[in-house]
């Protein structure tokens, strides 16, 4: 169903939420010394160099898709582990720092409009969305790579294997966890704005 809103409103939105989270993803990792994103052309600001011509199809068919991830190689790190969990965590980080520095304005800036307003509001609650959802640790998600800096070695096989089933993971997870993720996010939203 065609919803104007949608595209006035939440796509551009969302197209520079991804780009920023993934923008992040490169650029920590080219701060620790992986040349990889920078290689790949995935070190800028521009939503072209990181979207997924299939998740983005998605995006706009059912309002849910994905970026392109940024490939970065853990060996280039100092410490690999350690490097790919400051690399995961940067994606949802700089979207909760969005939001956070969104709803300061929010809060402190008179809005003129309800067209405004409900910018605002999106770009908070699309930044928190991305930010929660990222942090379900079921690959590819950022939250699966989080966890398995803190498992031990000998259990770092089931997230491999976890990897054949994450597709229909995660779509169990969108069909019967979502009250509970919204749930989050709203608190998270009314901690923000209220």
């Amino acid at each position: 169903m065609f919803d104007l809103s949608f595209f006035i409103i939440a796509l551009p939105i969302l197209l520079v939420t991804i780009t920023i989270h993934e923008f992040a993803h490169a650029f920590v990792a080219d701060k620790l010394g992986d040349p990889t994103p920078r290689l790949a052309g995935r070190l800028t600001l521009n939503p072209i160099s990181h979207l997924d011509p299939i998740g983005f199809l998605m995006l706009l068919l059912v309002r849910f898709g994905w970026a392109k991830p940024v490939p970065i190689n853990p060996y280039n790190f100092r410490n690999p582990k350690q490097g790919s969990l400051f690399v995961s965590l940067a994606g949802p980080l700089s979207n909760f720092f969005v939001a956070w520095v969104v709803a300061v304005i929010f809060k402190n800036v008179p809005l003129p409009n309800s067209y405004l307003v409900d910018l605002v509001s999106y770009t908070i609650w699309i930044n928190l969305s991305l930010g929660v959802f990222n942090l379900i640790p079921v690959p590819p998600l950022d939250g699966s790579h989080i966890l398995e800096y803190f498992l031990p070695p000998h259990q770092y096989e089931v997230m491999v294997r976890l990897q054949q089933y994450s597709f229909l993971i995660l779509i169990g997870i969108i069909l019967f966890a979502m009250p509970i993720l919204m749930t989050i996010i709203e608190f998270l939203y009314r901690l923000l704005v209220g």
